[in-house]
């Protein structure tokens, strides 16, 4: 089997489902954002403030890069990964995208009351989010599935998601 990479927004589920999926597949789970703050031993937010998104996406592409060697993983990615379109070949080329979506209210209420969003420590994160979607709509379009996960529990999304890509040809 080829990766799974799943990217989307922030708050749609990526790591929830992600894990399930892994799970109803007998593979393995990779959690990018994880990895790379047990590598780096601080937080994403950390990251940000003291070297800038730039660095976080460099850390970004060689924790990619280093796991696009395998195969037979689920990859839970950041939400920003598909704004380097090296990212986006890169995933195309060793496995297949699955974007989650949701709607800006949906994620808005599953991530208002996290503090380790750098992205959203604005004033009106809302609109924020809303800005941050259109921006990245034309990237998270190149996934090979979209999925709406706005209504979905984690277990309904992974099982979408086993659903479809039982639909896809095997390569």
């Amino acid at each position: 089997m080829r990766n799974i990479y799943l990217v989307g927004f922030m708050g749609t589920g990526k790591t929830a489902s992600g894990k399930i999926l892994a799970r109803k597949l007998k593979t393995v789970f990779i959690d990018l954002d994880e990895l790379i703050e047990k590598d780096q031993k601080r937080s994403i937010n950390d990251i940000f403030e003291k070297e800038g998104e730039a660095y976080f996406r460099l850390l970004e592409y060689q924790q990619l890069e280093e796991f696009s060697r395998k195969d037979n993983l689920v990859v839970s990615c950041g939400g920003g990964i598909v704004i380097n379109n090296e990212n986006i070949v890169l995933m195309k080329k060793t496995g297949t995208i699955i974007c989650l979506t949701s709607t800006p209210e949906a994620i808005f209420a599953r991530v208002k009351n996290q503090a380790h969003r750098p992205l959203l420590k604005v004033g009106d994160p809302l609109a924020k989010i809303k800005e941050l979607l259109l921006a990245r709509a034309p990237f998270y379009g190149q996934a090979d599935k979209t999925i709406d996960a706005s209504l979905l529990t984690p277990e309904q999304a992974a099982d979408k998601i086993l659903e479809e890509i039982k639909k896809m040809p095997k390569l």
